[in-house]
């Protein structure tokens, strides 16, 4: 399997060759790690200990971010690498606290990676939820690096577990110093491979958003937008779940809107305020002209949304619409905001907790949309009921960073 999977690699790199030429994203993604080997050359000296942390996105960063925090703390002579698998998550956070150094992970190829870990003095590596990738894990495990696996999460039908995927399985089994498991389902999922190595640490996402309770959430001129309004945050939307909410918006004139889409495209934008009855307006664009005439606010920038939630008195999370899947609904739960998803929730065991306590409500449609909505506008009470369940379910859950670094302490 490994010649197969590296066979694919070769062609994977061959065809991105051929469309950078035609695909902005694609040769964008090229660029990107086009001088990766060569920086990191010229950035790092052998004579320094290193820690790996590797993360996919924005979403895997900020669920590690507690316990790569406490890395730092202790591990102080060491110099932290960190790498991004996308584009946007390096973009948002290339400017950050962790990393002495954060790139770009070059492509899987056995060149790179094994290049990529002879110009380190490895001492450990960090990989976070299943962004793990077998040529690095394959180097990692020939240079002796006690290599860990944080807030893991398991399916049976995660393609590793098939038959076609034992070799990969066999791999993991024999680079992953200890795996940190997010929940019971994956630990025992594990232990039936004999993979006993295994803590079950929980989700650290709860302790980075309860985190945010200690931050600066103002936001200048989101208090004069809202004034006295209702106000509904829908955070990292696609047009799946914009669609939903339009007629909701032309019809509801009490409510204050702030969408933050999940991706910034001007155009998409454009379309959905073409759709609107209402005044709209642009973030970048909010001055005190419009500030209290326009009713739907649009944001056009990155990095606002968990400050949002700390102004909403109803949230709706997005990605539940479509099958790009549902984004982070623990987020406003810290804000003790009651919250809306869309239909397809069922791989977040986040969702389904909080759906079961009532403190989340899952719509299918428009029409089941407006009507939930409606009744929450009339029903202050049963806000502030939700907003507690979801405030309360993320206060019962923290604590997953100390058993990492426990575990950590106990081995240095």
């Amino acid at each position: 399997m490994r010649v197969i999977y590296n066979i694919a690699i070769i062609k994977v790199r061959a065809l991105m060759f051929i469309l950078k030429y035609f695909n902005s994203k694609i040769r964008s993604f090229n660029n990107e790690r086009k001088n990766v080997l060569k920086n990191l050359e010229n950035s790092v000296s052998k004579n320094d200990n290193h820690i790996w942390i590797h993360v996919a996105s924005l979403g895997e960063y900020e669920q590690g971010l507690p316990i790569f925090k406490e890395i730092k703390s202790l591990y102080k002579n060491h110099k932290i690498i960190l790498s991004f698998f996308s584009s946007s998550g390096y973009e948002v956070r290339k400017n950050n606290s962790i990393g002495d150094l954060t790139i770009y992970l070059p492509l899987d190829s056995p060149y790179n990676a094994k290049k990529f870990i002879s110009l380190l003095n490895l001492k450990m590596a960090f990989f976070v939820k299943y962004d793990f990738w077998p040529n690095y894990l394959q180097n990692l495990k020939n240079n002796n690096v006690p290599t860990y696996l944080l807030a893991g999460l398991f399916r049976e039908n995660h393609w590793f577990f098939k038959w076609y995927g034992s070799g990969f399985l066999n791999l993991l089994k024999s680079s992953i110093t200890h795996f940190f498991v997010q929940n019971k389902e994956s630990k025992s999922l594990l232990a039936s491979y004999n993979i006993t190595n295994c803590t079950l640490m929980g989700d650290s996402r709860f302790d980075r958003v309860n985190s945010l309770l200690n931050q600066n959430n103002e936001i200048k001129n989101i208090k004069e937008f809202i004034g006295d309004k209702i106000c509904l945050v829908a955070g990292s939307t696609w047009k799946e779940d914009e669609s939903i909410m339009i007629n909701s918006i032309n019809d509801n004139n009490d409510l204050a809107w702030i969408i933050a889409p999940h991706q910034i495209n001007k155009k998409q934008i454009k379309k959905f305020q073409d759709k609107l009855k209402c005044e709209s307006i642009i973030h970048s664009n909010l001055n005190q002209n419009n500030i209290t005439t326009a009713k739907v606010l649009i944001i056009d920038s990155i990095g606002l949304l968990t400050r949002l939630y700390s102004y909403s008195d109803i949230s709706y999370v997005g990605g539940g619409m479509g099958n790009s899947g549902l984004h982070n609904i623990l987020e406003p739960a810290i804000f003790k905001s009651p919250i809306l998803i869309g239909k397809n929730y069922l791989n977040f065991p986040e969702a389904k907790n909080l759906i079961a306590e009532n403190g989340a409500i899952s719509v299918k449609d428009a029409k089941e949309f407006k009507r939930i909505l409606n009744e929450l506008i009339e029903n202050k009470r049963e806000r502030i009921k939700m907003g507690e369940i979801n405030f309360n379910y993320i206060k019962s859950n923290l604590g997953t960073t100390k058993n990492v670094i426990s575990y950590l302490k106990e081995r240095k």
